[in-house]
C-alpha cells in the first residue's frame, strides 16, 4: 500500500486522506483544516492530519453542526465510489435531527420573500444567540 510505509506503520493511512476518501469531508483540504482546528479525534484523542488510522480505531469528526462517530473497518487512500467508501467504516453517529426537532432554529423563509428586513434579522439574531 503506497503511503503506509511513509508513516512508519504498515496497514495505516493518514487521517486526512481517510476522512476525504470515505466522504466525510468534500475535499482533503477541508479534512486537513478540520484536523488542525481540533474538530477531529481518533480514539478520543485530538488528532493531527498525519495521524495514522488503522482498522479498529474510532474517529469522531464534527461536520457542520453534527458529530459523526465512525468505526474504522477498512483502509482507503483514494476517493472511490460511495458503496466502497461506506464499506470502510461503521457509523455509530446519533441520527440527524429532523426539521420538527430543530424547532425555532428553523430559519426557512418563503421562496421569493427577498432579503430579511432589519427587524426580521434582529429577531433571528435574538433567537440564534439565546
Amino acid at each position: 500500500m503506497p503511503g503506509a510505509a511513509d508513516q512508519g506503520q504498515p496497514g495505516a493511512v493518514r487521517l486526512d486522506k481517510w476522512l476525504w476518501a470515505v466522504r466525510v469531508y468534500k475535499t482533503r483540504t477541508a479534512a486537513t483544516d478540520a484536523c488542525r482546528a481540533g474538530h477531529v479525534k481518533v480514539n478520543q484523542m485530538g488528532a493531527k492530519p498525519a495521524t495514522p488510522v488503522k482498522p479498529g480505531d474510532t474517529v469522531e469528526a464534527r461536520v457542520s453542526d453534527r458529530v459523526r462517530i465512525l468505526g474504522v473497518t477498512g483502509l482507503i487512500e483514494k476517493r472511490a465510489g460511495a458503496p466502497i467508501a461506506a464499506a470502510c467504516y461503521v457509523d455509530h453517529s446519533p441520527p440527524a435531527p429532523t426539521k420538527e426537532e430543530v424547532g425555532p432554529l428553523n430559519f426557512a423563509r418563503d421562496r421569493g420573500a427577498g432579503r430579511p428586513t432589519k427587524r426580521e434579522r434582529r429577531q433571528l439574531d435574538r433567537v440564534r444567540h439565546q
